[in-house]
């Protein structure tokens, strides 16, 4: 077999410019390897790059920013074929062709050599989502052993899900938004509704406000985040659920004397094997247990993506060839 089925973007638009295709089977070269994909996870840095909001990014282009498989050809002894493995970030679906296909060539530093008994679904829902959740808590300085009230809005996102596991499981004391009743039930902890106004429900439930906020919301709440939280306390900008930029910051006005502001890129996570590893085994365990909202075939791409557009999940979306 010489050609394999993938998901090209064939220019910016909705989920239908999404088109399947017979692609020939990238060609191995110095510091690349194959991976025969298994399974990638659905971003929304993927829906806005169809949108036509990366402006870097030349169409047509394999999206997906992650992937798990196994390798295919290798060009690095340290990685050989049959090894199972991970990819995140590192321009995947940007710069060059990503997960959304049967094989992805990708760089030999991004791949991550794992073991696991996981299925193909749930090790795809883990990459992206919890190495994300596990930066973001890291740059809010939440580790073994803190204490404290963590509120996390977007808390039905699947990074919102997966930072609320690493959390509790730290024993903090979490409150998580929604904008939508219906997904409440995916929360656990305090269950806050944010209906765009005030969220009356915090000052009664931590009436000196969070020591953190993990927002993943971004442009529309974290202006709103920084008059939340404690004074003193953090804010960590690790999501763009509303877009990518605050209009009219003016952060001498907007951020509390004392309150930090931080952020959290993934791409700071690439290649992090150890961390993956770390994640699997406590999934494993039972001590973290991946919210996986739906699997789509690979062929019903543009239908997982008009579920993403219409933000139905409560979880991880993923995609299997």
């Amino acid at each position: 077999m010489n050609t394999m089925r993938a998901a090209v973007c064939a220019r910016a638009g909705g989920p239908e410019v999404l088109e399947i295709r017979e692609l020939p089977i990238p060609a191995v070269r110095d510091g690349w390897s194959l991976v025969r994909v298994e399974g990638a996870g659905l971003n929304r840095s993927e829906l806005r790059t169809r949108q036509g909001h990366s402006p870097d990014v030349v169409f047509p282009r394999v999206l997906g920013i992650e992937c798990v498989g196994t390798v295919a050809a290798s060009t690095d002894p340290r990685i050989p074929e049959g090894t199972t493995v991970a990819a995140v970030m590192g321009e995947m679906g940007r710069a060059f062709d990503g997960g959304y296909a049967e094989y992805a060539l990708l760089p030999n530093p991004l791949l991550m050599p794992v073991t696991t008994t996981l299925a193909w679904d749930v090790l795809a829902a883990l990459p992206e989502t919890y190495l994300t959740a596990q930066g973001a808590l890291d740059a809010l300085g939440i580790g073994p052993g803190s204490a404290g009230r963590l509120l996390i809005r977007g808390g039905t996102s699947s990074v919102g899900l997966a930072a609320a596991a690493i959390a509790t499981a730290h024993g903090l004391d979490v409150a998580a938004t929604t904008r939508r009743p219906g997904k409440a039930a995916a929360l656990t902890g305090h269950v806050l509704i944010d209906d765009g106004g005030p969220l009356t429900g915090l000052p009664r439930l931590w009436p000196e406000g969070p020591d953190w906020v993990l927002d993943l919301v971004g442009a529309r709440t974290a202006v709103d985040s920084l008059r939340l939280v404690r004074r003193g306390g953090t804010v960590c900008v690790a999501g763009s659920l509303s877009g990518w930029i605050v209009p009219d910051f003016e952060p001498i006005a907007k951020i509390p004397s004392g309150t930090k502001l931080t952020a959290f890129h993934s791409n700071d996570r690439r290649g992090s094997t150890h961390l993956l590893r770390r994640i699997i085994g406590e999934v494993e365990a039972g001590t973290y247990h991946p919210h996986v909202d739906r699997v789509f075939r690979l062929g019903d791409i543009a239908a997982a993506h008009r579920y993403m557009e219409e933000d139905r999940a409560a979880g991880k979306l993923v995609v299997v060839p």
